[in-house]
């Protein structure tokens, strides 16, 4: 049984482009399980053709390097953009919104700044997507393997802790 664990982790896919969509790295493409290149690819092309993007005007994602633990076996994968903008940038134009929302004069207009904003905000859409599309570890005692900037208002595990949150705050952290 450990060895087919072993010989499973092993077996290692880059983080590829889809149809609608293109993974971009700082350097060479993340090779990362196959079983999590395969989920991501799956939600990301998902996340690229709700969001309106087409082979012939892909939505780009950025990739980074994960340091620690599961990052170096090939179960984790860090995202930090979505077309050009980095994830922390996405999570201010959503914040902004929130305040513009909680300031507006009739329900109306809160909700109306809201759906825009829902809309046009690719890190926030791009986090919903991973959220209710992907099926992401969850180890025995461990939350659901999926942090961002939006953890702790949108979940899937809303009582992160402040050292977790922080550390996830400029990128989506997913594992499978």
């Amino acid at each position: 049984m450990r060895y087919a664990a072993n010989t499973e982790l092993r077996k290692r896919a880059p983080v590829a482009s889809g149809c609608a969509y293109r993974a971009r790295f700082a350097d060479e493409p993340e090779c990362v399980t196959a079983e999590l290149a395969a989920e991501l690819g799956r939600v990301l092309e998902r996340f690229a053709e709700e969001a309106g993007a087409t082979a012939a005007k892909p939505v780009v994602i950025g990739f980074g390097r994960g340091m620690f633990g599961h990052h170096q076996v090939g179960r984790a994968v860090d995202i930090y953009g979505v077309n050009g903008l980095r994830l922390d940038g996405w999570k201010r134009r959503w914040d902004a919104a929130q305040c513009r929302a909680a300031a507006a004069p009739s329900a109306l207009e809160r909700r109306l700044i809201m759906e825009t904003e829902e809309k046009r905000n690719l890190g926030w859409r791009l986090y919903k997507a991973l959220q209710i599309h992907g099926r992401w570890a969850q180890p025995y005692g461990y939350p659901i393997q999926l942090f961002g900037p939006w953890t702790r208002s949108e979940g899937p595990w809303r009582p992160i802790s402040n050292f977790l949150l922080n550390a996830h705050r400029d990128h989506i952290h997913v594992a499978k």
